[in-house]
């Protein structure tokens, strides 16, 4: 691919089952692959594209979080301490008490259980 420049970005789950629902209704079939991460999406997507987009945009102006965690934790929604320290665990960065605080805070404007 040669003189292509590909962009390479971090997908939430919600534009994933957005994607592949659009693939299901092209085509008779779709690759197992295909099927199989469409199940997943279904179950576990919970917020729609457009909550989650405005939350990863959220999370992103904290300036202690890079994409690829915001995109994680939209896909996650964490509501405690623990699981927003189980999504870093194997990250070289540790947060405090106040960065979890926030993080906690913006992802209970857009997720209500």
């Amino acid at each position: 691919m040669e003189g292509k420049d590909i962009e390479i970005r971090p997908v939430p789950l919600a534009e994933v089952k957005n994607i592949l629902k659009k693939v299901s209704k092209d085509r008779k079939e779709m690759l197992y692959e295909q099927r199989t991460a469409f199940e997943h999406a279904q179950k576990f997507s919970t917020l729609p594209v457009k909550k989650t987009e405005d939350l990863i945009k959220e999370l992103i102006e904290l300036k202690f979080l890079e994409e690829i965690h915001a995109v994680k934790i939209a896909d996650l929604l964490p509501n405690t301490d623990d699981d927003v320290k189980a999504i870093f665990a194997k990250e070289r960065t540790a947060l405090g008490a106040n960065e979890i605080k926030k993080i906690l805070e913006i992802v209970s404007k857009y997720y209500v259980e």
